[in-house]
């Protein structure tokens, strides 16, 4: 009797340590799911607001705000009667101003190294981010595929807006060569989209700049004197004598 009754609390002992672990287990997958889900939210209104202007196309602007709804949805269903009127608020007022295309967001200028390696940063976190939807079925795979190439396009756009920045500057200071170096380097960034019409029309307006900057090249090259042709100021120091002649041409000049 004893013993039934010791395996009896052995038992039900076991049982509730089971039963507290799957609460706890339960308990922190749940907790890792809400922060998943406000870190999903965070990080696509956090692209909306940070990619330049010029980037963010009215479908990569609905496919972000497609994310934040599905976050605010699931959300909901973790955390009854939780607040998340206003985060739900404020992706409804967004919809509605992209698809009245009343959400205007200012262009941003990539004009140095540090701004262009941010960008690329953001858009790879976008990438991942379209990748993640497409798994999760938030979108079919014609989709994800259109907008994915549109991300890849936009990170070869940073990198060849950052040479194209860099050639402006040293044709500015007629460092020329330098200048079509750059313009070429843009013109490969670009050539890696080069299924993308904007991609094929910027290749075009570099290689015209590049030529436009050659003919200055050559230009210059032919207004320099011959290797060993003796320049005026040349045939004036040859022409002086000696140190007092020099001295005494120093003097007049003066």
């Amino acid at each position: 009797m004893i013993v039934l009754l010791l395996a009896a609390i052995v038992t039900v002992s076991i049982i509730l340590v089971a039963f507290t672990q799957m609460r706890e287990r339960a308990r922190i997958e749940r907790a890792r799911r809400i922060t998943a889900l406000e870190d999903q939210f965070k990080r696509s209104s956090r692209l909306m607001s940070e990619l330049p202007g010029q980037y963010l196309t009215s479908d990569l602007k609905l496919l972000l705000i497609r994310n934040m709804e599905a976050s605010c949805k699931a959300l909901v269903a973790l955390r009854p009667g939780s607040s998340l009127d206003s985060w739900q608020a404020s992706v409804r007022e967004l919809r509605q101003k992209v698809e009245n295309d009343d959400d205007q967001r200012p262009p941003v200028k990539i004009d140095s190294a540090e701004k262009s390696a941010y960008v690329q940063e953001l858009l790879q976190n976008l990438f991942k981010l379209i990748e993640g939807m497409h798994k999760a079925g938030q979108i079919d795979g014609p989709t994800a595929k259109k907008n994915l190439r549109l991300v890849l396009f936009l990170v070869h756009k940073t990198r060849a807006d950052m040479h194209v920045f860099q050639a402006r500057v040293h044709a500015r200071q007629n460092q020329i060569r330098q200048a079509i170096n750059a313009y070429h380097l843009a013109s490969t960034e670009m050539g890696k989209s080069g299924d993308n019409p904007m991609a094929a029309k910027a290749v075009k307006s570099y290689r015209i700049r590049i030529k436009e900057l050659e003919a200055m090249e050559k230009d210059i090259d032919t207004d320099k004197p011959e290797a060993g042709a003796p320049t005026t100021l040349g045939r004036e120091w040859d022409n002086f004598g000696g140190d007092d002649e020099w001295r005494k041409k120093a003097d007049y000049d003066d």
